[in-house]
């Protein structure tokens, strides 16, 4: 059957009317929000007393606080009750809230409006949970990235639209224009939530802790059950906190720096959301429907490329209240625009993987609790973020140089997370190597399982034989390595990265030799997947030579399924033994086609060497 794109999730019921329920609730926040900011700025006499600057930090304060104090009990309830349910209950407790700021904005009563911003922050914060756990549990492995795409791109689209309706009703529209938009908008995502499909509780048996600071911390533990999962959720927390720099200084920028008017506000924000929305598409595409960890890293670094060069395309000379035709007719105008676009994209392309990640390695049972442990470490990033960014400007920083300092530290930041996970680094230098140095063409890929474990056997053709079977392979892979291979300078630090195996000949070095039967043991008995090349050796002609035993004292001590793959196209590769002189080694053709077929599993009951031998020989074919 043909695989379906992203798009084709809007038409079943399974995600369409979550989608519209979660991107209502979005361009409701939004359009809420920045109304009561715009309203409060440029009428302030009929709301408040307090200055502008002064009512926009306390608005965003009061609506990040409920993430901090009540993530823990969300994350609990997503996950001790029916998601679909909660989402439903959240969506109706909209329509009262909005019918409080209505309240609020027929009485000019910026209290109740506070309250009300207050409100729709508990929200969003019960919202969360429930959201990001329930997409593991109505989609596929396959589908995992694309509906975490679709649900990014819908939340910054609905932001954008959010913002200039928010703009065109604070401008043009009366008060029973504002609270009858908001109204409607909160039915419309309640009737959208009343269509999604019923789920089993995850933890039907979970007492529920009313008590926000312990909540708080079970949800942190839960998250910590995984160290990859953890890391993950930081990474996240860290988007989160770059974006709230960024997204910050965009009016004192614009107005300042730029000259730009409040309609150039709007446009870079458009921008930045319409980079996020393709980048979050993009996904998809590049990662092949699989959670690609290896996309992580290219995002960051095109997180710090473009805020640099952000800082350096900010003009010297700026107009003063330029309109936004004006401003995109000044010179290195769209060099500024396609940076904020650029940062947006790339910042899609680090986030979703990491959503999908922590959804795809995060049992089922405590789900949502890592997602309100998610929800907790992005609201308290987002506060250090505005503490940094204050501290910062109060110093004597500009604005460009806070933006440049953000895309250093994004650099710091991202080294540290891949020296704790190489997995992140190692999975992009696979995804580089089958992007830009050869076309993988994976065949049977499905044969190898989706969980439990495996002994996977392959042909040796090249020095890279390891990381193609990765990039090719969903799930992470134990190699064992000939330790001559092992040492290879740069490679070894790959290898190493990828915890492979290293073996020597048991007389050469026994205690090499059986302290690798010993790690494999293990991993096979942890339900991981091992690959051997039973050759033991890289082919010297571009033939499958002898398998070697070894392979069969691993399935004596722990019997599992035999996956039996190939590898052809590399011989003629700069990374195979073809070519003795180093200088012989360059790519002879640009991106190379190189094939990895897997075929069906054999029991571990029905191995035997040579019928091993035969399989993976008939997989390859007469190619090489």
């Amino acid at each position: 059957m043909a695989e379906q794109s992203q798009f084709q999730l809007l038409a079943q019921r399974r995600f369409l009317p979550f989608f519209g329920a979660q991107a209502l609730g979005a361009f409701n926040d939004n359009v809420y929000k920045n109304t009561l900011v715009i309203l409060a700025t440029y009428q302030a006499a009929s709301y408040t007393q307090l200055e502008p600057a002064l009512l926009t930090n306390i608005a965003a304060g009061l609506f990040i606080l409920p993430f901090v104090l009540f993530s823990g009990m969300a994350g609990q309830l997503a996950d001790r009750y029916d998601k679909a349910r909660v989402l439903k209950f959240v969506k109706a407790a909209e329509i009262a809230i909005m019918a409080i700021a209505g309240f609020g904005f027929a009485t000019h009563s910026i209290e109740v409006l506070l309250g009300a911003l207050f409100l729709m922050g508990m929200h969003s914060t019960f919202f969360a949970p429930a959201k990001y756990g329930l997409l593991p549990e109505v989609l596929r492995d396959s589908e995992l990235v694309g509906g975490n795409a679709m649900v990014e791109m819908g939340t910054f689209v609905a932001i954008v639209l959010g913002t200039l309706v928010a703009g065109l009703l604070a401008a043009h529209g009366g008060i029973a224009l504002i609270v009858t938009t908001l109204v409607a908008i909160s039915l419309l995502g309640f009737l959208s939530s009343l269509v999604i499909p019923k789920l089993q509780p995850a933890a039907p048996t979970l007492k529920i802790d009313w008590r926000p600071w312990t909540s708080t911390w079970e949800n942190l533990r839960a998250a910590g059950e995984s160290r990859t999962v953890f890391l993950s959720i930081l990474g996240i927390s860290w988007f989160w906190f770059y974006g709230a720099v960024v997204l910050a200084q965009l009016p004192l920028y614009t107005k300042d720096v730029l000259g730009g008017s409040e309609e150039v506000v709007t446009v870079l924000l458009v921008m930045f959301s319409a980079g996020v929305g393709i980048g979050s598409l993009l996904c998809e595409r590049l990662s092949g429907r699989k959670v690609e960890i290896g996309l992580v890293p290219f995002g960051s670094i095109g997180l710090t490329v473009f805020a640099v060069d952000l800082y350096l395309a900010t003009p010297a000379m700026a107009g003063t209240d330029l309109s936004a035709r004006d401003f995109i007719q000044t010179a290195g105008s769209w060099r500024v625009l396609m940076d904020m676009a650029l940062i947006g994209l790339f910042g899609g392309l680090f986030i979703v993987p990491l959503y999908a990640m922590v959804q795809q390695r995060t049992r089922r049972e405590i789900m949502s609790r890592v997602i309100g442990a998610n929800s907790i470490l992005n609201a308290v990033f987002m506060v250090v973020a505005a503490g940094l960014a204050a501290v910062a400007l109060n110093a004597g920083l500009t604005i460009p140089q806070l933006l440049l300092l953000t895309g250093v530290l994004n650099a710091f930041v991202a080294i540290y997370i891949y020296s704790l996970v190489p997995e992140f680094l190692l999975r992009f230098v696979a995804w580089l190597l089958i992007h830009f140095v050869y076309r993988l063409d994976r065949r049977g890929i499905d044969n190898i399982p989706e969980e439990g474990p495996a002994l996977l056997i392959c042909n040796h053709v090249g020095f890279a034989d390891a990381i193609v079977i990765s990039a090719a392979c969903p799930r992470p892979i134990r190699f064992i390595m000939e330790s001559s291979i092992f040492k290879i300078p740069v490679l070894s630090t790959i290898f190493r990265g990828m915890k492979a195996i290293p073996v020597a000949p048991q007389k050469e070095n026994p205690e090499v030799y059986e302290r690798a039967f010993q790690l494999v043991a293990a991993e096979l008995r942890d339900g991981n997947l091992v690959c051997i090349f039973p050759e033991g050796r890289l082919t010297p002609d571009g033939e499958i030579g002898e398998f070697r035993a070894g392979m069969m004292r691993i399935l004596k001590e722990t019997p599992v399924p035999v996956v039996p793959l190939s590898l052809s196209g590399l011989w003629d590769s700069m990374l195979s033994r073809k070519y003795k002189q180093v200088w012989k080694r360059w790519p002879r053709r640009f991106l190379a086609k190189i094939t990895l077929k897997v075929g069906e599993p054999v029991p571990a009951e029905r191995a035997e060497v040579q019928d091993l031998r035969q399989r993976v020989v008939e997989l390859r074919g007469a190619a090489q």
